[in-house]
């Protein structure tokens, strides 16, 4: 497999006026996640050809531009296989879609496309600051959430931010970046895809003097991931303990059985 890497002049976007309310992004649930059954057990030999041969990448920065590319593909993986989407049956949720693209304009996600200028992986990131004495607290993610099935996804993240305080843990930290959400076509599966995009967003974050990167995932497959890149473990909430009424609000299939979030320092 053939990967090009090509190479943009990007900085940290101008924050001010950025509050962590409108840059807070840690609902997104990490996903590369099992790849799902094809309904009549069929694949054309055609289609099965050509995603074999066209195997060379490249890896760039998303942009503005990119966005409809973007939902397309997330709409065909991550909208179906993420473990709580999967459990809700979410379906078309204009919300996930502005959710997942709110980022964009910072410059600091990417996507890997194949020889066809097709987009088979992306991952999304933003920047999250630091809260001030001076700022209004955020508003809770579910509060402001219209679509009932995401609204539970968001009461979850929500459950998880009065939990866990990640600046509390690095005190030292003004601002980190959030992989908000990695998604690959379940035909590139195996690749090292979602590698290679973590890969460039660390050279991102180490550019642009972000000392710190933050993962929250629902995919255990996700999880495995970031372990093999050095990411540890700093918080899990196993879904059974998370109950709303004294009753388990979600229960995906296993292996995925809990939200952790994990964490990489790039100045040690």
């Amino acid at each position: 497999m053939k990967v090009e890497i090509q190479n943009h002049v990007e900085h940290l976007p101008a924050l001010n006026g950025l509050t962590l309310s409108n840059l807070l992004t840690r609902s997104n649930c990490m996903a590369t996640p099992k790849a799902p059954t094809i309904c009549d057990g069929k694949v054309d030999d055609a289609d099965a050809k050509l995603n074999e041969i066209d195997r060379e990448l490249s890896i760039s920065v998303i942009t503005e531009a990119d966005t409809e590319a973007v939902l397309d593909l997330l709409k065909r993986f991550f909208f179906k296989d993420e473990p709580l989407n999967t459990y809700v049956q979410l379906g078309e949720c204009k919300e996930l879609e502005k959710y997942c693209t709110k980022s964009l304009g910072e410059h600091s996600s990417y996507k890997a496309t194949n020889s066809r200028g097709e987009i088979v992986g992306v991952i999304l990131n933003g920047t999250i600051m630091k809260p001030q004495p001076s700022d209004e607290p955020p508003a809770k993610l579910a509060d402001n959430c219209a679509h009932p099935k995401f609204k539970k996804i968001m009461a979850l993240m929500d459950y998880v931010d009065e939990q866990f305080d990640i600046f509390e843990l690095y005190p030292d930290i003004d601002r980190f970046l959030d992989c908000k959400i990695i998604s690959v076509d379940t035909n590139y599966r195996g690749m090292g895809i979602a590698g290679m995009l973590t890969d460039r967003t660390l050279d991102y974050a180490t550019r642009n003097g972000i000392k710190l990167i933050h993962v929250l995932c629902s995919s255990h497959f996700s999880a495995r991931v970031m372990e093999k890149m050095d990411f540890s473990e700093v918080y899990r909430l196993p879904y059974a303990d998370y109950l709303v009424n004294g009753e388990q609000v979600f229960d995906p299939e296993k292996p995925h059985v809990a939200v952790r979030i994990l964490t990489k320092r790039l100045d040690q």
